[in-house]
Order: C-alpha cells, then sequence, then structure tokens
C-alpha cells in the first residue's frame, strides 16, 4: 500500500468519524408520524390522555381483539371508544357493532375517517379543511363544543399543522352537533355528532389529535377533552387497543437498539467500519506459487553410479552379462527382434538383414556373446571387447537407418 493510498484512507476514515459525530450530537428530530396508541410517548401518541382518563375512571378496559371477535362473546355494556387517524370498518364488524349498539350501548369513534361502510349506514360524509395563506396551505385547528355549560371561553387550538376534517353531510333532523371545528379566519366546521341508532347513540368525532399527547400538554386545552368526556361519565368503558396505527408492542429484536441514540450510531459505525473491512481487506490476495522444477532424467547417472561399483568390485563378468541383456532388449525394442526364438543357423542372416550390418561383423558379434556366456571369466579385456562390438553394432544400425 503506498503512502499516498495511506493517508487518503486516512483522511476519509477522519471525515467519516467527523460525520458520525455531528449526527450522534444533533437533536432527536420530533416524530409527528400518527400513533394513537396508549403506550406512546410521541406527540401524536395518547398515553397522557388514556393515563388521565384511567385514573378518574378505573373501570376502562382495553380490548387488544377485533371488536367482532370482542362481540362475539358475551360483551360488557357501556361505550366502545375507538380513536385513530382511520377507522374502516368492513360490514360485517360493523353490523355487529351497531347491532351492539341498538341494545342499548354507545359507540364513540374519533378519526379523520370512518369507512364507505359506516358512512353510508349513517349517512354522513367527511372533508379535509385547509386555509390557503402565500399559496401555501396551513391548518391549525381551533376546537370547542356547542353546549354552552361544556363550552371553553376560547377555542383549545392544536398549535401544529395537521391536517383539519369535518363533516360536510348529516342529518340534522336526527343528527345533534355537539362541537365544532375552526381550520382559521372563523369559518366553523361541525366536527362532533351524536347520531340515535336504536336504543343507543353512535358519537363520531373528525379530529383525533385533540386527545393526543401534544394537545394535552398545551394550555388549558385539557378541559375541552374533559368536558367531552362528560357524554360518557357512569359509562363502562372499552378501549380499542386494536385499531391503532402506532404499534401496542414492537415486534423486531432492533427495536431497543436502534431507539437509542448512542447504541444506534455504534451499530451503524459497525457496519460501515465491516463493509470498508471487506471491500479494502477483504479482496483477494494472491500467495507466491514456489518454483517447481521438472524432475530430471537421473538414468545415465544411475547407471553410471552402478557401473563403478562393479568396476569397484572388478565383476567384468556380472557387467557382461548386463551388457548382454540391455542389447537384447535394444534389439526387442529397435528391430522387434527376439533372437531367442530364432533358430541358431538363421541368427546371423536375419539379425544382419534387420540391423543393416555385414554378416561378417554380425557373426562376430554373436560368437563373441556365446563365449562370453559360457568362459565365466572376470576379464577386463574380455568385457571391454565385448561392449566395443556392441556398441559398434548399434552405430552401424543407427547410420543404416539415417540413410
Amino acid at each position: 500500500m503506498s503512502r499516498t493510498y495511506k493517508i487518503a484512507l486516512g483522511v476519509f476514515f477522519l471525515l467519516l468519524a467527523g460525520l458520525v459525530w455531528l449526527e450522534a450530537n444533533e437533536p432527536e428530530p420530533i416524530n409527528w408520524s400518527e400513533s394513537y396508541s396508549a403506550n406512546d410517548k410521541i406527540p401524536l401518541a395518547t398515553y397522557l390522555f388514556y393515563e388521565n382518563w384511567k385514573n378518574q375512571d378505573p373501570s376502562i378496559r382495553k380490548i387488544e381483539v377485533p371488536p367482532y371477535e370482542y362481540l362475539e362473546k358475551q360483551p360488557d355494556s357501556g361505550t366502545y371508544f375507538f380513536l385513530n387517524n382511520v377507522v374502516n370498518f368492513d360490514k360485517s364488524e360493523m353490523e355487529q357493532l351497531l347491532s351492539w349498539v341498538a341494545n342499548g350501548n354507545q359507540l364513540m369513534i374519533s378519526s379523520h375517517g370512518f369507512g364507505q361502510a359506516l358512512e353510508d349506514t349513517l349517512g354522513i360524509r367527511t372533508a379535509a379543511s385547509y386555509l390557503a395563506e402565500n399559496f401555501e396551505f396551513k391548518s391549525k385547528p381551533q376546537v370547542n363544543l356547542v353546549n354552552p355549560s361544556l363550552a371553553l371561553p376560547e377555542d383549545a387550538v392544536f398549535d401544529h399543522e395537521v391536517s383539519s376534517f369535518y363533516f360536510t353531510k348529516f342529518d340534522t333532523l336526527k343528527h345533534t352537533v355537539l362541537g365544532n371545528l375552526d381550520p382559521g379566519k372563523g369559518r366553523k366546521r361541525v366536527n362532533f355528532l351524536k347520531v340515535p341508532f336504536g336504543k343507543g347513540q353512535v358519537f363520531l368525532h373528525s379530529t383525533p389529535e385533540a386527545f393526543s399527547n401534544f394537545f394535552m400538554l398545551k394550555g388549558e386545552n385539557k378541559i375541552y377533552v374533559e368536558n367531552l368526556l362528560s357524554y360518557f361519565r357512569g359509562k363502562n368503558i372499552l378501549w380499542d387497543a386494536y385499531y391503532k396505527s402506532g404499534k401496542s408492542f414492537y415486534t423486531s429484536p432492533l427495536y431497543i437498539l436502534l431507539n437509542n441514540r448512542s447504541l444506534k450510531w455504534a451499530y451503524y459505525f459497525i457496519l460501515i467500519s465491516a463493509i470498508l473491512f471487506i471491500l479494502f481487506e477483504g479482496k483477494r490476495k494472491q500467495r507466491a506459487i514456489p518454483v517447481k522444477l521438472p524432475l530430471q532424467n537421473r538414468s545415465y547417472e544411475y547407471t553410471q553410479t552402478i557401473g563403478e561399483l562393479f568396476i569397484e568390485d572388478k565383476s567384468f563378468y556380472q557387467l557382461g552379462i548386463n551388457k548382454i541383456k540391455l542389447f537384447m532388449e535394444y534389439l526387442r525394442s529397435h528391430l522387434k527382434l527376439d533372437i531367442s526364438s530364432v533358430n541358431a543357423s538363421d541368427r546371423v542372416k536375419v539379425l544382419a538383414a534387420r540391423s543393416g550390418n555385414s554378416q561378417e561383423d554380425t557373426k562376430e558379434l554373436v560368437e563373441l556373446i556365446n563365449s562370453f556366456q559360457q568362459e565365466k571369466r572376470n576379464d577386463k579385456e574380455a568385457f571391454l571387447k565385448l561392449s566395443r562390438s556392441i556398441n559398434a553394432f548399434k552405430n552401424n544400425y543407427g547410420k543404416s537407418n539415417q540413410r
């Protein structure tokens, strides 16, 4: 790794560490997601509302299953309280709920939307309201109740830009207006209705933000919520914990890790370091390939060594016999001739014809071989004479092949 490369890598790591430090020390952004869960403490959750209501009315119960599942059993009588950004029942579930209401119970829904089935059944419609200023849509809803004994002297304000929903259609003869919404400039809109149904009542509220943590902590806004809840005093409260945008429990094992700023950035730093390690150090490194020389033919050295041993031991007869054996193998491999299979009278003629030697030289060689084998003498001169004759015979054969 060159020096320039190391410097560039070091600068990169310093910049990365600086960015991580700056990000880790930046103020945590406010989470404005709509949760409406009684367990969350973000602005648009309902932890404060639920805990205060529970302290005033300990009989409140959390229903953590779908309404149809709860109502199929023997449900308690009282008020079924739904609070979320959108509550949308299917037709069978809605009919089951309304049947329960018709038996003398109450249904309270605070939501931006109520689902097509319920709106068609009750004859209502909702829409969003915005205030346009300088080509910008703004909406900081102000809410209040209609009943003089419950109305606030001044409207309660949700001091943040949110969607303002109101009722555009309802039956003025059968439906009772309980509250209104002012998106700005004194334009009153209905946001709270009471709809009779059988022996019971359905309450519809289109501003669920009024029950949020953010709204409850602003000035005297909590009085608006307390006065609104007076419509349900003395009733058994069934708090819906199923239809919620925010989770009531966390299924991800990384929730605790990512919910803590320090742990989250430590986790990110480990991931980034691992990726960098793979990029710079995990690449394939070629191991040096050792040079392997090809095997050398040591036959000559071996033969020379064996020959020297025989000479040192003066075993000239054994050397001659080995020389004769090698000559016979030479005839079989080069001349394709097994001399032992040829008649003694024809050996000289066949061998001379095959090798290209004269019959006189061939006869002399054959007689020399036979004589050496029979006399069995350790005579150096006899061995040398035999060796020269065999070599001469081979040389003459090689020259005849070249021609």
